[in-house]
């Protein structure tokens, strides 16, 4: 599993990032991906409102507007594999 950070650390503005994660077992993968940011952003509806797109049958994942701080803080987080910036 390679984790790999691509980020422009020096903006504190939100960019659009991609999130490959583990496929979850017990719950429906946008479920599983609100959960996922609702930890990092502190609340169900700041989820929503960032998540873009949940990714379901290619790949696991979902595609984000995160913050340079909250890339860092959900690169942490064990069952992602991946996460790109789109800028």
């Amino acid at each position: 599993m390679s984790k790999s950070l691509d980020s422009d650390s020096s903006s504190s503005a939100p960019a659009v990032h991609i999130i490959y994660t583990e496929k979850p077992q017990e719950e429906e993968p946008e479920t599983y991906h609100i959960r996922t940011l609702t930890a990092v952003l502190g609340s169900e509806d700041a989820a929503k409102e960032a998540l873009l797109y949940s990714y379901k049958s290619a790949a696991s994942g979902f595609s984000a507007k995160l913050t340079p701080e909250q890339v860092a803080q959900i690169s942490t987080n064990q069952d992602y594999y991946n996460l790109r910036s789109l800028l």
